[in-house]
């Protein structure tokens, strides 16, 4: 691990992030955090308190613009052990996942359990619409995701803080006229954080946004700056290479070459140039699911590992050991190793199934039960993010293909929702909309804090993307850590990382101060 100059070893986390099936969709997400016990106490009184798993239902509007259409039932887990009269109220939206396995956000293992300690408040866990069990609908139809918008998400958090009415003493008085309502979000939820108070001003008293992707970008390749910034130079060295070798034999249309070229990878059986170059990103976007808890020994670290460190332990220099070498061991690595891991099977069919985005007929495109987050998520990328995460454009170095345009991704949409896009699709993704709706990097609100990590790869879609101009001030603070994708959001984070630790901190500092005044 010599290579690896800027990781320490350190304590192994149990988080994981949650990532869509092969071959389709994007890294997304906050982390899991494992829970050991569901039984609570209240901290002032004894008192045994319901478990941590307790479920319970809100009765959502369908539709914020037409009521009478009526409600559904949207879930929401919360507790009130740390809770005194006068404490503020968490309320967390868990994004695009089953809110059910993020229980642990209502423990002071994270940054949401934590504000409610220190703050003596409650903290609540609300899942998305469209996602988990949540759902206005019984499928996740064309039809049914007309109220699948993030206005109605938006409008979700202001119906739920002015009208829930929580199982606890006093729990009908804790309405945002009542109670300091604090608004809390990661990566897409982070983003919500802001449209919400951007959107809805004076339900919300403060807002914690952490990795908050703010800024809608189409054609996102600054997926990858982060992780080309910050991994070991002589691995980003070979990948560049390997990459340019890729793109060099593919442009060719040398038939010959480009077989030899994706059975090297053990990907011979892959029928389209531009579903190979997927499947090479795919092991870059495995730097989203690194933590500094982790330690040494994640996936990506292991690819860097097979490309930089030879067999006796001898490491390659700043420069890398250069094409050939690189393009044997990463062709070596992806067949003994990440491809039954991603793929789940060592079966030419059964690779080739596993990055294949041109069978329409594929179950990821049709499949429209309820708790399919891959579709929920794509609805939205399609309709409102792009977040298109392919090549760099020729004036700067790139880790993946170029051959991975917007338009490649662009047509899945038209796979997912046919009804919806045309085939092929005759418009881009209108990022610009989004950000004009719900103010993107320019936000100006106030109370809401935005939370980054230097070595997340949705930087570039946050208020500390490179070259931002909106300016950090004490009612809107940019806290930026050296860690990765919500890295805040955990408290073990901070014990292993004085940066992280101390952006924590300062946010706690300012909630108190802003509470002091409610």
């Amino acid at each position: 691990m010599a290579f690896l100059w800027f990781i320490a070893p350190l304590l192994l986390a149990t988080f994981v992030c949650a990532k869509p099936p092969p071959g389709f969709g994007l890294n997304h997400g906050i982390h899991k955090v494992n829970v050991t016990s569901y039984e609570v106490k209240q901290k002032y009184t004894g008192e045994t308190l319901h478990p941590l798993d307790t479920t319970y239902y809100f009765d959502q509007l369908i539709d914020h613009n037409n009521p009478s259409l009526g409600t559904f039932q949207q879930r929401y887990w919360f507790s009130y052990s740390y809770y005194q009269s006068g404490g503020p109220i968490v309320l967390m939206n868990a994004g695009e996942v089953d809110a059910s396995g993020y229980l642990g956000y209502l423990t002071p293992g994270t940054i949401t359990g934590t504000l409610a300690e220190t703050l003596s408040g409650v903290v609540i866990l609300l899942e998305h619409r469209f996602f988990g069990q949540s759902n206005p609908y019984p499928n996740l139809s064309e039809e049914s995701f007309s109220v699948h918008t993030l206005q109605q998400a938006i409008d979700d958090h202001e119906y739920f803080a002015n009208n829930v009415v929580l199982d606890m003493p006093g729990g009908d008085q804790v309405g945002p006229n009542n109670a300091p309502w604090i608004l809390v979000g990661g990566s897409y939820a982070g983003a919500l954080t802001s449209y919400t108070m951007y959107e809805k001003p004076g339900v919300f008293y403060a807002g914690y946004a952490s990795s908050a992707v703010v800024e809608a970008i189409s054609d996102y390749w600054g997926y990858y700056e982060a992780t080309r910034q910050y991994m070991a130079r002589n691995c980003s060295a070979d990948v560049e290479a390997v990459i340019a070798h890729v793109d060099t034999v593919i442009n060719s249309g040398d038939a010959t070459a480009i077989q030899a070229l994706k059975e090297n990878f053990g990907l011979g059986g892959v029928t389209h140039d531009d579903d190979f170059a997927w499947a090479l990103a795919a092991i870059m976007q495995t730097w989203q699911q690194l933590l500094l808890s982790s330690g040494p020994g994640t996936t990506f670290f292991e690819f860097c590992d097979a490309l930089e460190v030879e067999s006796d332990g001898e490491v390659a220099g700043p420069s890398g050991w250069g094409l050939d070498h690189a393009l044997a061991a990463w062709g070596s690595y992806y067949e003994e190793s990440f491809i039954q891991t991603h793929c789940g099977t060592t079966n030419s069919q059964g690779i080739a199934a596993c990055f294949n985005t041109y069978d329409s007929s594929n179950p990821a495109y049709t499949d429209t039960t309820v708790n399919n987050w891959v579709r929920s998520w794509y609805w939205f990328l399609c309709n409102d993010f792009g977040f298109w995460q392919g090549g760099a454009p020729e004036s700067n170095p790139t880790l993946v293909s170029r051959i991975l345009t917007p338009a490649y991704f662009e047509r899945q949409c038209t796979y997912y929702f046919p009804n919806t896009f045309s085939s092929p699709p005759d418009t881009s993704v209108d990022a610009t909309q989004t950000n004009s709706l719900y103010g993107g990097w320019n936000v100006t609100t106030e109370q809401l804090i935005f939370l980054n990590g230097e070595r997340d790869p949705w930087r570039e879609a946050t208020v500390a993307a490179d070259g931002t101009t909106n300016p950090d001030t004490d009612l809107q603070p940019h806290l930026l850590a050296e860690g990765y994708h919500c890295s805040d959001m955990l408290t073990i984070e901070g014990d292993v990382n004085p940066s992280v630790k101390a952006v924590q901190q300062k946010a706690l500092e300012y909630y108190t101060q802003w509470l002091n005044e409610w």
